[in-house]
């Protein structure tokens, strides 16, 4: 029996082909939201899940990480990096100097801000859940309009690219990861991601806990904060350190910030993704 994925949906959507790419065989399953993935994978519904955890223009997907941050029982188990390119699309006839709104996900009209500030600086910006999602806002829209979304999505639902390769830099990128109840065993090339709080704030508190993995060599390929959502000021770290978290340095730093007013939440250990540098 194949293993179940779900995705953030519905058909055609960049992470479906994040999805494809980690396991061809899989049976694909679409789900509205990001959180819906979650909640498919924690309770048993699907296998796995893939989600957007980061792009290399716009940043942080903010709602994949509030995910690994406050639910529990979810973990990284892989990552998959896709070179992203947007299309322009919109039902066929349409002409460009017509269009009263565009339609995509909030990250997508991110990194196509400059394209679109330039050609369509009076038409508005409308946000969907997906990018599959905004060829259907569009299609049911009672105004002209036109829709951001893979090359694929306009051969899914019946409409005419008139836009190509419109993001703002040709190396935009989206970094997926693949959820699971549990993490990747070590491979040996792997990186770990966790999230960082303090019990009481204290002037070099953040510097002190840092220093755990400096005075251990161990790199830190990523820091970035989120709010706890609980009080104005006070935020959550996000890390990403080379290595597993078996690994004994890790291990060691981790019980040392632990032991020192911190609290940690590893979110997984995964093998690094080839393609990436």
């Amino acid at each position: 029996m194949p293993k179940s994925v779900a995705y953030l949906g519905p058909a055609g959507t960049y992470t479906e082909e994040a999805a494809t790419l980690y396991d061809p065989g899989a049976d694909l399953q679409s789900f509205p939201t990001i959180a819906a993935v979650g909640l498919a994978v924690s309770s048993g519904i699907t296998d796995q899940g893939v989600v957007p955890i980061e792009n290399s223009l716009e940043g942080a997907v903010n709602f994949t990480l509030d995910l690994l941050i406050s639910q529990s029982g979810l973990y990284i188990q892989q990552e998959i990096v896709l070179p992203i390119q947007h299309f322009l699309m919109a039902k066929t006839g349409t002409r460009p100097a017509d269009l009263e709104v565009i339609y995509s996900h909030p990250q997508s009209l991110g990194q196509c801000r400059e394209f679109l500030d330039r050609c369509f600086p009076a038409v508005d910006q409308m946000a969907s859940l997906s990018n599959s999602a905004a060829v259907v806002d569009m299609k049911e829209s009672a105004l002209t309009a036109a829709a951001i979304a893979p090359r694929r999505a306009a051969t899914l639902y019946g409409v005419e690219i008139i836009g190509s390769n419109i993001q703002d830099n040709p190396n935009n990128a989206t970094r997926f990861v693949v959820l699971d109840k549990e993490d990747h065993p070590p491979t040996g090339g792997d990186k770990t991601s966790m999230c960082l709080s303090f019990q009481e704030d204290a002037p070099g508190i953040l510097y002190e806990a840092l220093g755990e993995f400096a005075r251990r060599g161990i790199n830190l390929a990523k820091i970035e904060s989120r709010p706890t959502k609980q009080s104005l000021g006070e935020y959550i770290f996000l890390i990403d350190c080379d290595g597993h978290q078996t690994d004994s340095r890790i291990k060691e730093a981790i019980e040392a910030i632990r032991g020192n007013n911190g609290s940690i939440k590893v979110l997984g250990s995964y093998p690094k993704w080839e393609g990436m540098s």
